[in-house]
């Protein structure tokens, strides 16, 4: 069978974008087949100082160069890379951006097929006030104790929006690798913002799905987490025939098993998950087709 040619193959992308979202975008668009250059301060990005592993994932495959784009010789590095890019990634504040002469006037009257993806923090003019993973989260109900979310949820789907984002671009793109003759189109700014990328994963709570009376907010007794004998088991028997067979399993009455969203069930299998192992759990899983994952302590 031929091979695929990558979806982002021959598009040339110029990252200056430091931390987690915009690394994290690059790397989604460099496993596309983009071809990648970052330019990075003297001082290195953070990440690399913080976590050099998770540094070394997101640039496997990116030419990283450094520049000091405050100072003359940096802005020579920018711009002659600057004019054979594609799109142009970054993740600074609007104001930043300005600073180092790349507001987006200057920037399209310079070089008018660019396109330039911008991560920020709100949207608008909300782009200069201060935030980071954990207030995106928490402004969208997505932090409801003292514990810390599991992941950096916010930006890691706003890295995935900003892929999305260099995605449109590159399709837009397209025509003038057609060999059409037509005039290449003119570039765009498209701005990704993380509180919005927040918002989206807070729909479902929004829609009610995950609230505590919810479907799968821990009401439905087949959609939950229960403690057992060594640990924990997460438990996703939603549709009906997946909870009849937990419930088959659990010995839990016909009756108890057509109320599903009762005390009175999730009681019951609640009593069966403690009186089990994860190993044993699991084993009862595999036989009989249940969405169940058990968890060790």
């Amino acid at each position: 069978m031929a091979s695929i040619t990558p979806v982002l193959h021959g598009v040339r992308i110029l990252s200056l974008a430091l931390n987690l979202p915009g690394p994290a975008a690059l790397m989604r668009c460099r496993q596309m087949g983009a071809t990648c250059t970052k330019l990075e301060p003297p001082s290195g990005d953070p990440m690399g100082l913080y976590n050099r592993a998770a540094y070394s994932e997101m640039h496997e495959g990116v030419k990283v160069v450094t520049a000091d784009l405050k100072t003359e010789a940096g802005q020579a590095a920018l711009h002659k890379e600057l004019a054979r890019t594609d799109i142009l990634l970054t993740s600074f504040r609007p104001s930043a951006i300005e600073k180092l002469g790349l507001g987006w006037k200057q920037l399209h009257a310079r070089y008018p097929a660019l396109f330039h993806v911008a991560i920020v923090g709100s949207p608008g003019e909300a782009a200069e006030a201060p935030g980071h993973d954990l207030t995106y989260l928490s402004q969208n109900d997505l932090v409801p104790g003292l514990d810390l979310p599991a992941t950096l949820y916010a930006d890691m789907s706003g890295s995935l929006m900003a892929s999305e984002a260099v995605l449109k671009a590159a399709l837009h793109q397209s025509s003038r690798y057609a060999g059409s003759g037509e005039t290449p189109p003119q570039g765009q700014y498209i701005e990704v913002a993380l509180s919005a990328a927040a918002a989206y994963l807070a729909l479902p709570r929004r829609w009610g799905l995950t609230e505590p009376a919810g479907a799968v907010g821990g009401a439905h007794a087949g959609y939950r987490v229960y403690a057992c004998k060594d640990g924990r088991v997460a438990v996703a028997a939603l549709e009906p025939h997946f909870a009849s067979a937990l419930c088959k399993v659990a010995g839990v009455s016909a009756e108890q098993g057509a109320a599903m969203f009762d005390a009175a069930t999730r009681e019951a299998i609640a009593s069966f998950m403690a009186s089990h192992s994860c190993d044993e759990l699991e084993s009862l899983a595999d036989a009989h087709d249940l969405p169940l994952h058990a968890m060790k302590e």
